[in-house]
Formats: structure tokens, C-alpha cells, sequence
């Protein structure tokens, strides 16, 4: 551990994190119903982003009512909850218990793949249990890699990095040399990758629910240079506390082709077909949509100064 992380400064985010290590003892059932009931409450507290996700849902449901579309908002803010509450699990859990939280759906669809020795990239995206679907994969079928951004707290970003890390994982940075990513691709690490954030003029304007969205379009990329099969992978969480699912759908094809614009929208169709079949759990609350074509207005309110 960096020295540093123990001065005095930081002994306040040390307790959090203790807290976070301790819940995540808590029976699943019960860090289910915790998460639920907290994160109801943060619909109703944080304005601003429910303001987003109702937007994001206006969107992408526009055949929805207002109230339909208000209930889906307030369903995913206890998802939130849900995922922040089984943080400390994904720090502390052990593969056993791992194992009796997490099934895999078409789990024998990568495991014929690693037998095979074909190399995989598992599209995981911003669905919420993407984090405990992710270190149930590395602790239960087979360590890889996965994309990290560095987190401004120091703390924060110690603990994630272990978490991720516990069963074998290995992390690379985005701003790292991504030739070395590539390499331990092609040498048979699935790599565990999000693909659905908007970056801004980093990435390319295609649609995502009708609407225009910047997406970065590095997937066939990383595919063609690693030679990989690109899997699917949308986690789910189970009703009242019955544990998560990690679905691995058909590998996305023709895919990757020499059309990387196209590749980028066979990817986002892939992710909305599976979104509209558990609304509540994508991740609303991310302005997908802020990044806009020359001349169009924003999509999202100004935040409000205070």
C-alpha cells in the first residue's frame, strides 16, 4: 500500500471504506433490501440527475407516459442503491460466496470459447451489477483484463483497484500503452470492457435510441487487434435480493468488418435490444446524449448554480 494513504487526511475515507467492507458481510437479501430503500430516497433528494435519467428515458422511451417513465427512474435509483450497497461484497466476498450470489446464462458459450483458446472480449455494459458481475467472472471462470480510469479519490481508487484485482484481474489505465492490453489479449485474457459513455469529441456520432450519441468506436478495434470474439455480457440484478445474473448473449456479428462507424452501431443496437428488457437497471443517470452535432442545442438542462 502507498504510505501516503495513511496520513491523518485520509483517515475519514478510511472509516467509509471500512463501513462499505463490513455491509458487504451483510446477507445479500438484506444489502438488497438496504440498497432498494436508500436508494429510493436518493430519487427523491438528487434533482439533478433524476432531472437526467427522466430525460435519458423521455428519450428512449418515448412511447412511455410520464408516469411509466417516473417509475422506471425511481426503480433504477434503488438498483443504484442496490449497487452501492454490495460494493463492499465485491471487496470482501469470497469465491464460494461469489458463486452461490452470481449464475451465468449460456455460461457454456465462453467456456467452449477459453477451451478453444479463442481469444474474448466480453462487452459489459453500464448496466449497475456490471462491478459484481465482472469480479464474479474473473473469480469464477477465468482472470482477465479491464479498462480502469483513475478515481480523484485516493482512497477510492486503492480499494477499487484491489477489489478488481483479488481474483487475478489485471488493470489497465486508459491512458496506459494500449499495445500491452492487446498483447494479453491475443495471449487467451478476456478482456471486460464499457463500451457506452459518452467521451465527447473522442468518439463518433452514431445513433443509440433514435438519437445521436457520442460513442467510442475502439471495441472493433480491439477486437480485430486481438483476433477476438466479442461476447455480450449484460449483468442483472434478481428480484428482492435473489442474487445477479450474468447473461452472455450470441457473439455480436458480422463483427468486427472494415466498417468501424458500422461496427460501432451494430454494438449500440445490440445494447439497446438488451436495455429494453430490463429498463430499471441501465444507467440512466449518465448524460449519454451531451455530446451534440454542430449547431443542435443541448439535450440536458444547464446544471443550476447554487
Amino acid at each position: 500500500m502507498n504510505r501516503a494513504l495513511l496520513q491523518p487526511r485520509h483517515w475519514l475515507r478510511w472509516v467509509l471504506v471500512g463501513g462499505f467492507r463490513l455491509i458487504g458481510l451483510l446477507p445479500f437479501p438484506l444489502l438488497w433490501a438496504l440498497g432498494m430503500g436508500f436508494g429510493r430516497v436518493g430519487y427523491i433528494l438528487a434533482g439533478s440527475r433524476r432531472r437526467v435519467a427522466l430525460r435519458n428515458l423521455e428519450i428512449c422511451f418515448p412511447d412511455a407516459t410520464l408516469s411509466e417513465r417516473k417509475r422506471i427512474a425511481a426503480l433504477h435509483f434503488g438498483y443504484l442503491g442496490v449497487a452501492a450497497f454490495t460494493q463492499g461484497l465485491i471487496w470482501v466476498g469470497s469465491r464460494r460466496r461469489l458463486a452461490r450470489i452470481v449464475t451465468f446464462r449460456n455460461r457454456e458459450r465462453v467456456e467452449a470459447l477459453h477451451r478453444n483458446r479463442r481469444n474474448v472480449i466480453l462487452m459489459a455494459p453500464h448496466f449497475v451489477g456490471l462491478e459484481l458481475g465482472g469480479a464474479a467472472y474473473t473469480a469464477l471462470i477465468k482472470p482477465g483484463l479491464y479498462m480502469y480510469q483513475k478515481i480523484r479519490d485516493p482512497v477510492v481508487d486503492d480499494q477499487m483497484r484491489r477489489g478488481r484485482s483479488r481474483f487475478g484481474a489485471v488493470s489497465v489505465e486508459r491512458s496506459d500503452d494500449l499495445r500491452r492490453m492487446v498483447r494479453l489479449i491475443r495471449s487467451g485474457a478476456p478482456l471486460y470492457y464499457l463500451p457506452d459513455q459518452d467521451l465527447g469529441r473522442r468518439g463518433i456520432l452514431v445513433p443509440f435510441c433514435g438519437e445521436v450519441a457520442s460513442t467510442v468506436p475502439m471495441l472493433s478495434r480491439f477486437a480485430r487487434l486481438g483476433n477476438a470474439c466479442v461476447i455480450p455480457a449484460y449483468a442483472r440484478y434478481l428480484p428482492w435480493g435473489r442474487g445477479l445474473e450474468l447473461i452472455l448473449d450470441p457473439p455480436l456479428a458480422p463483427f468486427p468488418t472494415d466498417d468501424q462507424q458500422a461496427d460501432t452501431i451494430l454494438m449500440n443496437r445490440a445494447i439497446e435490444d438488451r436495455m429494453r428488457t430490463m429498463p430499471a437497471q441501465y444507467f440512466w443517470v449518465h448524460r449519454r446524449f451531451k455530446t451534440r452535432p454542430p449547431g443542435e442545442p443541448p439535450i440536458y438542462e444547464p446544471k443550476r448554480r447554487r
